[in-house]
């Protein structure tokens, strides 16, 4: 019995400390997302196919680039996957957050949140261009049955 319990103890910390690694691995080599106030800090991974939303955030192919146009990303609220949006509806308008690019100089875009709005997983109008420079994260509610998107502008 004692065995089992530690076999059972040793594998989910085997799994904690890989998650761990890989995760530091993909924060050295990806574009990274913070909100600060709520101890956000993710890797953004190119596409939001299920490979990418298990590990981190996704950013929405053909929408903007961190600093330029509608900067569109997502991101699980869930406990099954990865949680890194799992305190998103905390979030409040005037909160800072941060993207920090894969470029050579690790430019790092300041967007202060300007609206939060819970809408229906079909209003992908949130995903257009809008003349500005923003970005739009996107998660679930809880219940999985809505979505939430927070804007932010980008602060020059």
């Amino acid at each position: 019995m004692i065995f089992c319990g530690l076999s059972v103890l040793g594998f989910f910390t085997y799994r904690k400390v890989s998650r761990e690694i890989y995760l530091r691995k993909l924060l050295k080599e990806n574009i990274v997302f913070e909100i600060p106030r709520l101890e956000i800090k993710v890797p953004v991974l190119e596409g939001t196919g299920k490979k990418e939303l298990e590990a981190s955030a996704g950013h929405f192919v053909g929408t903007g680039s961190p600093g330029h146009g509608n900067f569109c990303i997502a991101g699980h609220n869930s406990t099954i996957y990865a949680e890194v949006f799992n305190d998103l509806d905390k979030v409040q308008k005037g909160d800072t957050m941060y993207v920090t690019d894969i470029d050579d100089n690790r430019t790092k875009y300041t967007y202060v949140v300007t609206d939060y709005q819970i809408i229906s997983p079909d209003k992908t109008e949130v995903l257009n261009e809008f003349g500005d420079d923003r970005i739009t994260v996107i998660s679930c509610t809880d219940d999985g049955k809505l979505r939430q998107a927070v804007v932010g502008k980008l602060s020059k």
